[in-house]
């Protein structure tokens, strides 16, 4: 499970051009599913998003995480984070998970995420043509992947 996530001060996703999520102070986390990718996969890179110090303290210290400073959580689906482009010019998405493995383990994440957080998780819509709007705070910009910890 990929995830690049991104401190901002405000953002929203539109889905299909109707469906629209808004956060204000928080983190915006576009996530990527490999077939590999099981709930274990999930509890620790939720623990880790929830729990990273990003968010600046009364110092101006990245000293916060999301849950000390009451910020909102917006996930975004996105299989292209799988991405292969070693061969050619057109890059190859067999690494992503197919829709029988990455619905349910996104509902996952977003499900166990509301409930780490303590309130509801915004969303876009999985597979859906969607447009990202943010503000990216810092700028603060973090890869993370559950099979490499080391990042």
């Amino acid at each position: 499970m990929r995830a690049v996530i991104q401190r901002v001060s405000k953002a929203q996703v539109t889905a299909n051009q109707m469906h629209v999520q808004r956060i204000g102070n928080g983190l915006v986390v576009l996530l990527g599913i490999t077939h590999t990718d099981l709930s274990e996969d999930v509890d620790w890179l939720i623990q880790k998003i929830v729990n990273m110090r990003i968010f600046n303290d009364e110092n101006d210290v990245m000293n916060k995480s999301i849950l000390d400073v009451g910020g909102e959580l917006l996930v975004v689906s996105q299989f292209t984070l799988f991405a292969q482009t070693k061969k050619g010019n057109r890059p190859s998405y067999s690494e992503a998970a197919k829709h029988d493995i990455a619905v349910p383990l996104y509902e996952m994440f977003l499900e166990k995420a509301a409930l780490t957080m303590g309130k509801p998780v915004q969303c876009g819509i999985f597979g859906a043509d969607m447009q990202i709007d943010l503000v990216n705070d810092g700028p603060v910009t973090i890869i993370m992947d559950s099979k490499n910890r080391d990042l």
